[in-house]
């Protein structure tokens, strides 16, 4: 039998000989590209046969016949299929309860892991992650697989970069890798997959994370081809040249894009706290959402699953304004119900299909209020789909990208780019997150994207603090303090009473103090009210110094018993501030 570590043994083992064996693996950039071609050869299968398993679960519940999708159906089979989301939601339920028995934390996503823990991602939140969505969706869940995708392939590149025990930086490069590559291998779209790396899961492009995340893409979209993939292309053939006039009602739809996506995000947040009001249990909650979602799938099957046979639909269609409006309310309503209900997925594309009819809509609108403008339908449900999208998942370039990979075509990319574009402002001046970051926000978490900030909540008080602390009893009167502390002795003595802490005496100026010798020191101690305790990081240690105008402050164990454990001075915490900071920087730039 294998024992515990056999496995990480192995790993030391193959990376000792990979770097003995292969000197340019000595060059830490290269090492890293290869490892991000691997990266994205295993995004490829994963995300492949993720698909097929969910394509078989829905030809098996729902009859589906091959090459086909549940969302591209006219109508369902039987009415008895309605009930298959709820059955999906029982099974969810089942592993809520199963998750809560074995007290399993919360996931931790790729955008979570890059930003606060330096890309260590857990396996098992992989795997839990991938099989719920897996269920969701193959149940006919109004939910999408991206956020399946993403997590399989940001947790494999993890435990990978991990056992080759790369650098931080290297890791969260290798993270964002893995979500690049299973974007690129789903659409069949490497810029796409790789700008989705850049903008949401590593936070930033520079020389040093472009070879490794274009070689993930590139091999992942390869890999998906060999092994049978679905591409995405939208056919779209004879669109008009677009003019500059249009432009203006291009970016006004950029902007409704936006609001809908605001929209839909509190949308979904109101039904999660309207399901916590009415005291629904957790494990409860995807049944009755699935139930909600099988009577809407009664009236279109377009609403069921993530919607690319839906969305193909809508491109090759030419249906009107009351139809597709219907089609939008009702698969609004199924996404937000799903996701608010507990079913596990994301919103990508979802918010993709919603923006393709929401572009139909104003296009069709626009037909009416302005038929001199001339918008086309084919061109409107692109802008649409990139501008809504954008506010959603939060990637201008990554919209823009898809936009140009699925339709292949150049004269729509500067339109598209300029809508995004507004969209995103919007968004991001009215309110601030995209959907991942909006439910990180909903948690308590103060992350707004996948910068590494992770440092700063590891640079802690305690890990900065002096414990080599003078104490003095409060009191004690002036003069017998001059007498314990001479005049060059310390800088600093901490004032207690009973070991509690009740404030900081400056040696200086209690030496220079012309008040009453048997004044007690107690009324000359100073920042009696502002204390630091070891947990608090870095950026909630320099507040505490900002408000009380401090340049040293006791540290305590606790703010309730407050007893002094160490002091720390401000000099000394913006220096490890600013040394970390400068690490930060030559990390991103590949300096170091």
């Amino acid at each position: 039998m294998l024992s515990r570590n056999q496995p990480q043994v192995y790993a030391r083992r193959l990376r000792a000989v990979l770097i003995r064996s292969l000197p340019l693996l000595e060059a830490r950039g290269i090492a890293v590209v290869l490892l991000a071609g691997v990266v994205g050869v295993m995004a490829g299968v994963l995300v492949t046969a993720m698909s097929q398993m969910v394509q078989d679960l829905h030809g098996l519940l729902f009859g589906v016949q091959p090459g086909g999708r549940l969302s591209g159906m006219f109508s369902l089979e039987s009415p008895v299929q309605a009930l298959i989301p709820a059955i999906g939601g029982i099974l969810l339920g089942l592993t809520v309860i199963w998750l809560r028995i074995r007290k399993f934390r919360t996931p931790v996503d790729p955008i979570e892991a890059n930003a606060l823990y330096g890309g260590r991602m857990s396996l098992t939140d992989t795997f839990i992650i991938a099989g719920q969505t897996m269920i969701s969706s193959g149940f006919g869940a109004s939910v999408g697989l991206e956020a399946g995708y993403t997590q399989v392939g940001s947790g494999m590149a993890s435990r990978l970069a991990r056992a080759f025990r790369l650098r931080r930086n290297d890791v969260r490069i290798l993270v964002g890798c893995g979500a690049a590559g299973a974007i690129a291998a789903a659409f069949d779209a490497p810029l796409t997959g790789a700008f989705y790396g850049f903008e949401l899961v590593i936070g930033i492009y520079s020389v040093a994370n472009v070879a490794p995340v274009m070689t993930a893409a590139i091999a992942a979209s390869l890999t998906a081809e060999v092994f049978g993939g679905v591409p995405f292309p939208l056919e779209l053939s004879g669109l008009p040249a677009l003019t500059a006039s249009q432009y203006l009602p291009f970016l006004l739809l950029g902007l409704l894009g936006g609001a809908a996506s605001i929209a839909i995000m509190q949308l979904v947040t109101l039904i999660e706290r309207g399901f916590v009001r009415l005291s629904i249990d957790a494990a409860l909650r995807p049944f009755i959402g699935g139930c909600i979602v099988g009577l809407l799938g009664l009236i279109t099957p377009q609403v069921l699953s993530s919607g690319h046979g839906a969305l193909h639909r809508e491109f090759a269609m030419n249906y009107g304004l009351a139809v597709v409006t219907s089609v939008f309310l009702l698969k609004l309503a199924a996404s937000a119900v799903s996701l608010g209900s507990g079913f596990r997925g994301g919103l990508f594309f979802a918010s993709l299909f919603l923006g393709a009819l929401l572009g139909k809509m104003f296009a069709e609108v626009m037909a009416v209020v302005s038929p001199a403008t001339g918008i086309d339908p084919a061109v409107a449900a692109v802008v649409g789909m990139t501008s809504l999208a954008v506010g959603v998942v939060g990637g201008p370039l990554t919209m823009t990208f898809l936009a140009l990979e699925s339709t292949r075509d150049l004269t729509l990319t500067g339109v598209v780019l300029a809508a995004s574009i507004m969209a995103a402002i919007l968004v991001r001046e009215t309110f601030g997150y995209s959907f991942s970051t909006w439910r990180f926000h909903l948690r308590g978490e103060t992350i707004r994207s996948a910068h590494d900030v992770g440092w700063m909540r590891s640079l802690t008080v305690g890990s900065m603090m002096r414990k080599d602390v003078r104490t003095i009893d409060a009191s004690k009167t002036l003069a017998t303090f001059r007498k314990e502390v001479p005049l060059g002795s310390a800088q600093r003595v901490i004032a207690v009473d009973a070991g509690h802490y009740v404030g900081v005496l400056i040696v200086a100026e209690l030496h220079s103090d012309l008040s009453d010798g048997e004044t007690p020191v107690l009324s000359l101690a100073k920042y009696k009210d502002a204390v630091l305790v070891p947990t608090m990081n870095v950026q909630s240690a320099a507040e505490t110094f900002q408000r009380a105008g401090a340049e040293e402050l006791a540290v305590v164990e606790d703010f309730t018993d407050r007893v002094v454990v160490g002091l720390l001075t401000e000099g000394h915490l913006m220096r490890r501030y600013a040394e970390e900071l400068d690490k930060a920087r030559r990390a991103l730039s590949g300096e170091g």
